[in-house]
């Protein structure tokens, strides 16, 4: 399948990242990906794969066995990840085992990250779970309830996640719980801290309950709803300050969220690839379909937004390696935000383009819109980004 022209210059580095990648995802071909979809099972083959190929390393430091890569290299590889037919499932399947190893790197002891770095550096244990989101607290994070109370050298766990993603591909659980009371702390972003959880342990003390949470888009990345029952974590396993938490999950949303809008340009990218293919290749009247502007100009606007969101999406993940001191925020918000638009834009052209095979699944696009819908939902929903924008960059009042 021809690629479209892409506008963004790489440097060595990150066309060596993209060729490699591209190399293994090459291995797993649109049938792969319609099974895991169909059937609802999570891509192992293709992660472990990864994994052996040290990439879930690539932000892990060279002393703990990892590349020691930045934020321009991971943007490359998540795009490329979903671009290669995988699309935002594949993407996803491996984003939390990259990201998720961030906060053990930056805030984590030594002890910890001689302990767990290596392993997930080389591909033999996973970070996949990111224990956040509870039933009465989605984006509002300092509403959260599950509470970690010091018992000795252990913290006592209890409470309640949904929407965490991947349990059933992780070792441990990055889990974020309250230590002080919210009405204890002067503000509410206070009092919460961030906990290592070893999955395996928790299950066998049956301090652990898990459920998945049946979806329809991204079948393949399940879900699962948590309950903790006096789970007893090691005061060790503390990753980073006590009730400094939120500060630290903070800390590296903004290289996140570019990583997030480099695998929607990818989603976009994958989309129009295979609308124009189509395009080319179906014949109606006696001429192709593609010769027709109702199906080029949707095609061609979506192709601009996708590469508009690429461009600030490379530019600012230069910024952030860089470290000039540049406010990154905005330039991640608006990333995100206009990544995810133009996804969409570019999976619903794809499917109009299809006709009627549109919402056939041997045809992927069916797919790729229902991923492109997720993507205007999270991480972070578009209303939030805006009322980032709103107030950070344009100086207007709070709106929540």
């Amino acid at each position: 399948m021809t690629r479209a022209t892409d506008i963004v210059e790489l440097s060595d580095q990150q066309r060596l990242v993209r060729d490699s990648v591209r190399e293994i995802c090459e291995g797993y071909d649109d049938e792969y990906w319609r099974e895991r979809d169909r059937e609802e099972s999570y891509p192992t083959a293709f992660v472990d794969e990864l994994g052996e190929h040290g990439w879930f390393g690539i932000l892990v430091p060279e002393e703990y066995g990892g590349a020691g890569m930045g934020t321009p290299e991971t943007v490359v590889m998540m795009e490329e990840i979903a671009r290669s037919g995988g699309g935002f499932t594949a993407s996803q399947a491996v984003h939390g085992g990259i990201y998720n190893s961030v906060p053990i790197v930056r805030y984590g002891s030594e002890a910890l990250k001689r302990e767990v770095l290596p392993a997930v550096a080389a591909g033999e244990e996973a970070i996949q779970a990111f224990g956040l989101t509870e039933p009465n607290a989605g984006s509002n994070s300092t509403a959260i309830e599950t509470f970690a109370e010091r018992d000795g050298d252990d913290y006592v766990v209890n409470g309640q996640k949904i929407w965490t993603s991947r349990v059933d591909a992780s070792d441990y659980i990055l889990l974020v719980a309250r230590t002080t009371p919210l009405d204890e702390v002067e503000k509410r972003t206070r009092g919460i801290s961030m906990f290592l959880v070893d999955i395996d342990e928790a299950v066998e003390a049956e301090s652990l309950e898990m459920k998945s949470i049946p979806k329809s888009a991204s079948t393949a990345v399940h879900a699962f709803e948590l309950w903790f029952e006096d789970l007893r974590v090691p005061a060790n396993r503390l990753v980073g300050e006590e009730g400094a938490g939120f500060y630290q999950v903070l800390d590296g949303l903004n290289e996140e969220r570019l990583v997030i809008a480099a695998e929607c340009v990818g989603l976009g990218e994958l989309a129009i690839d295979r609308a124009v293919a189509y395009a080319n290749e179906r014949e109606v009247f006696d001429r192709p379909i593609g010769q027709h502007q109702a199906i080029q100009h949707p095609l061609a606007k979506a192709y601009a937004q996708v590469q508009a969101a690429k461009q600030l999406t490379y530019s600012a993940a230069a910024v952030v390696d860089a470290q000039t001191g540049t406010d990154v925020g905005a330039r991640a918000n608006m990333a995100k935000y206009l990544a995810s638009e133009a996804a969409f834009a570019a999976a619903d052209a794809a499917v109009q383009t299809h006709g009627g095979f549109g919402v056939a699944t041997e045809y992927d696009v069916e797919r790729y819109f229902r991923e492109a819908r997720l993507t205007r939902l999270v991480p972070i929903t578009q209303e939030l980004v805006l009322n980032y924008l709103g107030e950070k960059v344009l100086g207007l009042p709070r709106s929540y």
